[in-house]
């Protein structure tokens, strides 16, 4: 039986905010959003200060407390009894681990095998009921750390507010560090494959070499933008595809996937403001490509 649970968020009104009106307060400290809000507005008892029914005109004193009770989900995933790795979680959000096959979203050939499906299973399992919010997403063959907030607020914060390094190995040695800057759109004559070109939407990723063997090199990389595909896209264009990623030219030789994982990530709590950091072990495929890598024994095809 599924229990219905009221996440209530609290904040103490500080110094400086005397006379500050309460929709500014919300929205400014806060950082609601407009839309959560107006959902809050309709929400019994959604914005209480000092323990009573507010509304967002009324000015505020230093020292009030102000409580918000955050509307219920009703938008739920279909659930699939699908096994997942919890790194973390609290009342505002959880950090999973995705395997490499697993789509974020059910879609066409893959309706009940999704991270969607999986989360949704899990939260059943321990009675809640929670929308699918995912902070960012990752490929279908990305593997690593995925962000979920359990709430609107939480999302609402977090958004594009999530620090990610990424480790890939790619083909052909790369060394230093570097950034490759060029706009990414949909190829030509394709629904899902990017490309480079000059009437694309503006991506910049940044990459640094950790190691090179055998023809491959192992990188971290950080992206100031989130176009989709974009490490891949990027790297391909430098030409220096990722191992495995045959959509973008990549070779399977070694690993059946794109060699790509969330291995790091950076954010700060979105109720507490503590700062939260989680790392995590690469996939066995990857650490399989690494030992190749610095294995001397082995012998690179391309020789």
């Amino acid at each position: 039986m599924v229990e219905i649970k009221i996440r209530i968020i609290e904040f103490t009104v500080p110094s400086g905010y005397q006379g500050v009106k309460l929709k500014s307060f919300l929205q400014g400290y806060c950082a609601i959003s407009t839309r959560l809000l107006a959902k809050l507005k309709r929400t019994p008892m959604g914005i209480a200060v000092n323990g009573r029914h507010a509304i967002v005109t009324e000015c505020l004193g230093e020292g009030d407390h102000i409580s918000l009770c955050l509307p219920q989900d009703h938008k739920i995933p279909q659930t699939a009894d699908i096994p997942i790795l919890v790194v973390y979680e609290d009342l505002d959000l959880i950090v999973v681990d995705k395997p490499a096959g697993m789509p974020m979203y059910p879609s066409p050939g893959h309706d009940r095998d999704s991270l969607s499906n999986a989360v949704a299973h899990y939260f059943s399992g321990r009675g809640e009921q929670h929308s699918f919010r995912p902070v960012y997403r990752l490929d279908r063959d990305t593997t690593g750390l995925v962000l979920l907030a359990k709430h609107s607020y939480a999302a609402s914060v977090l958004a594009g507010n999530v620090k990610k390094t990424y480790l890939a190995i790619c083909e052909g040695v790369l060394t230093g560090s570097g950034e490759i800057e060029k706009p990414i759109g949909i190829k030509e004559g394709h629904k899902l494959q990017r490309a480079v070109r000059s009437d694309g939407e503006y991506a910049l990723t940044r990459w640094r070499s950790l190691f090179s063997g055998h023809g491959h090199s192992l990188l971290a990389l950080k992206l100031k933008t989130g176009r989709t595909h974009q490490i891949r896209v990027h790297l391909s264009s430098a030409g220096h595809p990722l191992a495995g990623d045959d959509f973008y030219g990549g070779n399977l030789s070694k690993v059946s996937r794109q060699a790509l994982d969330c291995t790091e990530i950076r954010f700060h709590h979105p109720v507490n403001r503590r700062t939260m950091r989680f790392v995590h072990s690469l996939p066995d495929d990857m650490e399989k490509l690494l030992k190749f890598m610095r294995n001397s024994a082995y012998t690179d095809s391309s020789e």
